[in-house]
């Protein structure tokens, strides 16, 4: 049996995270009945959207109507959680907002998602993930010294700081109503939850330990051992060899004389790394204490041993796509006989 096997949440459908932590939830055994409006004309077609996978039910309803509204508000009444991403007080217009339905069903734990939370001078502005991620300051460090803050994906913002934050506390506020009877309005912010994803950064920089620049630091590319090298076939190897002891390993395995903390290091590197393919590096070093990775494509991604072995990715109704996660070992059960 999944871990979430008997939660019911109710969903309505929008872009981006608030699918996202449904898919969670749903990957782990919750039933999630999913709410698409009528007339919505979804940007990533239907069959390829991974996003929507895992859904105990699909319903399209035009949330204007009254009958369809009223529909809604009865789902909600059986629901532990709801998920919504539109922008503050969409859904108190549709007469599906928190005070109603959490009066309806007071164990219910309503869950919004937004870029800029519930309240604040920006609430009702429109934004993505690249404006969330720069004001919470995470933009301004994702990039090369010499050039322009680069966005990394919407993995940030719309994933890492929206859906995950929410499915974690959507979990977190139904282990409450239980324990309590009482459910809860979760304000979930993308803003917020990117700032929160940047607190070991944050840390760093408390320490002196971090300079408030791009491309200058451990882990931003500012360290030779810490980077990516292009290969004799224009692909790319990933180096993280932090730690003396792992740096050594490294220097052992490409002969290097060079010390970790060289100024030179980086062209020595770079120059080495351009005298053979990329796979040739692989089979030296990939798997040793020198921490190196190649830099896969989507492409082949799914193919590396290491991922099949794991099944980090399967085939589901013609997609390739990644596999749920995290995962949960079996329980065991008490053997009747002692």
């Amino acid at each position: 049996m999944k871990p979430l096997a008997g939660l019911r949440i109710l969903e309505f459908a929008g872009l981006a995270p608030a699918p996202f932590a449904a898919m969670m939830l749903a990957d782990h055994g919750a039933e999630v009945v999913r709410i698409e409006r009528a007339g919505w004309a979804p940007p990533i077609p239907p069959d390829k959207d991974i996003l929507r996978r895992g859904r105990a039910e699909i319903l399209t309803l035009d949330l204007k109507a009254e009958a369809d509204a009223a529909r809604a508000r009865d789902l909600a009444c059986s629901a532990d959680g709801l998920i919504e991403g539109f922008r503050p007080g969409v859904m108190e217009r549709l007469g599906l907002g928190p005070d109603l339905l959490c009066r309806d069903n007071p164990r219910l734990v309503y869950g919004r998602m937004t870029g800029w939370g519930q309240e604040g001078p920006l609430a009702g502005a429109a934004g993505h993930d690249i404006n969330y991620i720069a004001l919470a300051g995470n933009l301004h460090g994702y990039g090369r010294a010499d050039g322009k803050p680069t966005p990394p994906l919407n993995a940030v913002g719309d994933f890492g700081g929206g859906g995950m934050l929410l499915a974690f506390a959507m979990l977190a506020g139904i282990l409450s109503a239980r324990a309590t009877g009482k459910g809860s309005v979760i304000d979930c912010a993308m803003v917020d939850g990117a700032a929160l994803l940047a607190a070991q950064t944050w840390s760093l920089l408390a320490a002196g330990m971090w300079k408030d620049e791009r491309g200058a630091n451990l882990l931003d590319g500012g360290a030779a051992f810490y980077d990516s090298y292009e290969c004799a076939d224009g692909k790319f190897i990933a180096v993280g060899a932090l730690e003396p002891q792992f740096f050594a390993a490294l220097a052992g395995k490409l002969n290097l004389s060079v010390p970790q903390n060289d100024p030179g290091l980086r062209d020595r590197l770079s120059e080495l790394f351009r005298t053979r393919p990329r796979d040739q590096w692989c089979a030296l070093l990939e798997g040793s204490d020198a921490c190196v990775a190649p830099v896969l494509s989507m492409a082949e991604a799914p193919a590396h041993p290491h991922n099949a072995a794991r099944g980090t990715f399967i085939e589901a109704d013609g997609l390739v796509q990644p596999a749920p996660a995290p995962r949960f070992s079996q329980r065991v059960e008490d053997d009747p006989a002692g």
